[in-house]
């Protein structure tokens, strides 16, 4: 059994991010164990063209570490791309790029164990430390690792909604899109059904083929339009220090509520995207009729599946009028949602958890009872608001977590950024 200070399980950007800032600390030793045989990120969802929401500052390391050779322009330098990027003088790189500057990142790393699939995790009051169980997918052989800190980064598996659950047939969701495209293009009609960023990117690259295949066209979203992503500089000020100090001392309903109301700010449709949808459906529409619906306000409460057809149950909300709609593809671009990983149950009254059964993220991203020990990486808009899945985000946390490893601060971390005030102003305080 190896020993370390930490052992992180998962390796998203978050994890990767992690691994990068720590790897050049002599004092803080860690492992990074991921199931996959590599780094990958929603390679179901790389299409052609398709780039970040945020950017290139939001990479693995920059806003921790300006100077780290883990950033994405040293990357691009490595790659011999500097100049291009520079050329396309655009702040946002594209996805399949961002995918290939983590990998290079990954193999750049000594602490990062891929094909090391997590089965038990346990802890040892005697040595005061977690053994962590693995699984080496390569050979079926066990390896154990013992370490006084966690770091989960598991990540959010995709969700579908009651709805569909248990449904049949081959319906798609989102994150496995283009292992799957080829055949929705053999379909005769497919249905979208979604919101946000991946349905808008799915729905625009169906639109794009419509053509050539020939297949009936839908998109369904329960949204009352389809909302563009703010990305207005006040409204991103919502990314910072300032407000997640703000947003986590609130009482857990109003943190729920907020987690509600807030999804537009992150999980809102590139306002390009929603253009180039209507250029080219006005384009189509130039020859006549194009063979599609867009349907608005539209809840998906049943659906049925036989003979290679599925029937959706709807109810446009407004009108509280049901409907039904036949499809032979069916995309569900419904999200994902944060679980508590199986192989924590051995440790799970060491665990915090809220009145919802979601962990209790104390402010300092831990979520165990002492404090100091299991941290979590994403999986926290009930408490630290939209900076949770946020990519620029990331290395503020990775800071946090690391002073916590450390006992010490080795990347300074802001502690106030806003212009504007988000409670009550001190001097008005009572």
């Amino acid at each position: 059994m190896s020993r370390h200070d930490f052992v992180a399980i998962g390796l998203g950007p978050y994890n990767l991010g992690l691994a990068c800032l720590t790897e050049p600390l002599t004092d803080l030793d860690g492992v990074f164990l991921e199931a996959r045989p590599d780094f990958d990120w929603h390679p179901g969802m790389l299409l052609a063209g398709t780039r970040l929401q945020t950017p290139f500052l939001a990479d693995l390391v920059t806003l921790a570490d300006p100077t780290s050779p883990y950033s994405f322009l040293a990357y691009l330098k490595e790659r011999g791309r500097l100049y291009p990027f520079y050329i396309r003088e655009s702040f946002y790189p594209l996805r399949n790029e961002y995918n290939d500057y983590c990998r290079w990142a990954a193999g750049k790393l000594s602490t990062v164990f891929f094909g090391h699939r997590v089965t038990d995790v346990r802890y040892d009051a005697a040595e005061e430390c977690y053994t962590v169980t693995a699984t080496v997918v390569a050979t079926g052989e066990t390896t154990t690792f013992a370490a006084r800190h966690l770091v989960l980064g598991t990540g959010t598996p995709p969700y579908l909604p009651p709805a569909v659950r248990d449904l049949g047939g081959d319906l798609v969701h989102s994150s496995a899109y283009l292992p799957n495209r080829a055949a929705l293009r053999a379909r005769r009609s497919v249905t979208v059904v979604g919101s946000g960023q991946s349905a808008a990117e799915i729905y625009h690259d169906l639109l794009t083929d419509q053509d050539e295949y020939g297949y009936q066209l839908n998109w369904v979203t329960r949204s009352p339009r389809f909302f563009p992503l703010e990305y207005t500089k006040l409204t991103l000020e919502m990314t910072s220090p300032d407000y997640v100090d703000y947003f986590h001392a609130l009482p857990e309903p109003t943190r729920y509520r907020l987690e509600a109301e807030q999804k537009n700010l992150f999980k809102g449709i590139n306002s390009d995207l929603i253009n180039d949808i209507f250029d080219l459906l006005y384009a189509r529409s130039v020859t006549g009729p194009v063979d599609t619906r867009l349907l608005t306000n539209t809840e998906l409460t049943r659906a049925e599946h036989h003979d290679g057809q599925y029937t959706l149950r709807l109810r446009q909300t407004e009108q509280d009028r049901e409907f039904t709609l036949d499809t032979e593809g069916l995309v569900l671009a419904t999200g994902y949602r944060h679980e508590v990983p199986e192989f924590l149950t051995g440790i799970a009254e060491r665990l915090r958890f809220d009145s919802h059964g979601r962990f209790d993220v104390a402010r300092n991203y831990s979520v165990d009872h002492t404090g100091r020990e299991v941290f979590l990486q994403n999986g926290g808009t009930h408490t630290h608001s939209i900076t949770s899945p946020d990519l620029g985000m990331g290395p503020y946390r990775n800071s946090w977590i690391i002073r916590e490893l450390l006992g010490r601060e080795h990347y300074p971390i802001e502690q106030s950024i806003a212009f504007q005030e988000f409670g009550v102003p001190g001097q008005a305080a009572s």
